[in-house]
């Protein structure tokens, strides 16, 4: 036997008693342990946003998150489908695979009861720490500072105060007027009905519609600069009828930066939900502010069709809380609404009603809950309502215009 030989086998005898002897606190000796550091830096940035709107909107959402946003949905941009939807089939597989790897792994050193047992076990939660921890990181930089920035009636100028029924009342018959002049003429126009008069948006040509949508923004922006920017990646989603059952408009994707589209609702509110989530994609998470700006947006329009599903969703959102204030007037706003109207509403209406109180439907629902009160919105779903204090705020500005 050479030297060399007798020197290669001690060395593999010595590697052998330290993997042997390796104890579990050794794993935090790792490298990749320093990504642990993005937990607290997480909490801290959103203690600080918190505390401080100003650095939220001026270093944050209008600084470090409006060049990232754009350059990552540039990137996703180039792509025609959806990347949400891969890393929502792709990722919990792989998790899975992952986690079943690792406790065979742990099982079998168990079962040999090898020493290295705590290391391997101890080594897989801080891997797990270690992926969590920059998640909610980019979560953070990419969304959850943006719930803390300053509200879009600084920048519309629109004063927030409490309204008489008489207002919102005169606001809903406004908005019915406008809905059923523009819903007349998408009437007289060749293939904007389906074969029983309820109005379609082809989603066949959907570079098209979500470059209306764009041009409309970047019309709105030139009153609304905080609006404007380059962004090219609005999707439709090809689950669609899935996140219907999970009573789901539209998603904003941060890791992507994709504003997904439910295009199996009905299709005079697809428009509505496009503002909405392209208003998300914008800085601007809180659900009332998205909805006005998905209506603000879509009015501004030249497309006639999105004229109508902004006002539609504006009308919606007055109409339900005009009937918690005083049913009868409701029903007196209705009279205003024509036969087309009342075709695209019956037939959202028997939509939505197949997918009520569902498992499905009532999972998302509470965890959409949820998710909105931890992100400094207390009223959770409910905070969708105070889209009208806007719509009122504006009406008001109007009428003193005149």
């Amino acid at each position: 036997m050479s030297d060399n030989q007798g020197m290669d086998i001690n060395i593999l005898t010595e590697t052998m008693v330290k993997t042997d002897n390796v104890k579990w606190y050794m794993a935090f000796q790792k490298k990749r342990t320093l990504l642990l550091i993005f937990i607290p830096v997480s909490f801290f940035i959103l203690w600080v946003v918190r505390n401080n709107p100003g650095i939220a909107e001026f270093v944050f959402a209008r600084g470090i998150y409006k060049w990232i946003s754009q350059g990552i949905s540039l990137i996703s941009g180039i792509f025609p489908f959806s990347l949400m939807e891969l890393e929502i089939i792709a990722v919990p597989i792989a998790v899975l695979f992952l986690v079943i790897r690792f406790f065979r792994k742990v099982f079998i050193q168990v079962h040999k009861k090898k020493e290295e047992t705590g290391y391997t076990f101890t080594t897989g939660i801080l891997n797990a720490a270690c992926t969590l921890g920059i998640v909610l990181f980019m979560y953070v930089m990419l969304a959850g500072v943006n719930y803390y920035r300053y509200p879009f009636a600084v920048y519309s100028g629109l004063e927030i105060k409490e309204s008489t029924v008489d207002e919102l009342y005169n606001l809903c018959l406004e908005l019915a007027d406008k809905a059923a002049g523009i819903r007349e003429q998408l009437h007289l126009m060749k293939g904007a009905e389906d074969q029983n008069g309820v109005l379609q948006i082809s989603n066949t040509h959907w570079d098209e519609v979500s470059q209306d949508l764009e041009d409309a923004f970047q019309k709105v922006a030139k009153e609304y600069p905080v609006l404007g920017g380059y962004y090219r990646s609005l999707k439709p989603v090809t689950f669609s009828n899935f996140m219907s059952r999970m009573e789901i408009y539209g998603i904003f994707w941060p890791f992507t930066m994709e504003a997904n589209v439910n295009v199996d609702a009905a299709d005079y509110s697809i428009p509505a939900t496009m503002g909405h989530e392209l208003a998300h994609l914008r800085g601007f998470m809180r659900e009332d502010e998205a909805n006005f700006i998905g209506y603000l947006v879509c009015r501004e329009s030249d497309n006639l069709k999105f004229q109508y599903s902004g006002i539609m969703l504006a009308l919606t959102y007055a109409g339900n809380q005009l009937y918690e204030e005083d049913p009868a007037l409701l029903q007196s706003v209705r009279k205003h609404y024509n036969a087309e109207m009342v075709a695209d509403i019956r037939d959202e209406y028997y939509y939505w009603k197949q997918f009520e109180d569902t498992a499905i439907s009532t999972i998302s629902n509470t965890m959409n809950d949820n998710y909105l009160k931890a992100n400094n919105q207390s009223d959770g779903v409910k905070s969708y309502g105070r889209m009208v204090d806007l719509l009122l705020a504006e009406y008001r500005k109007n009428q003193q215009e005149k």
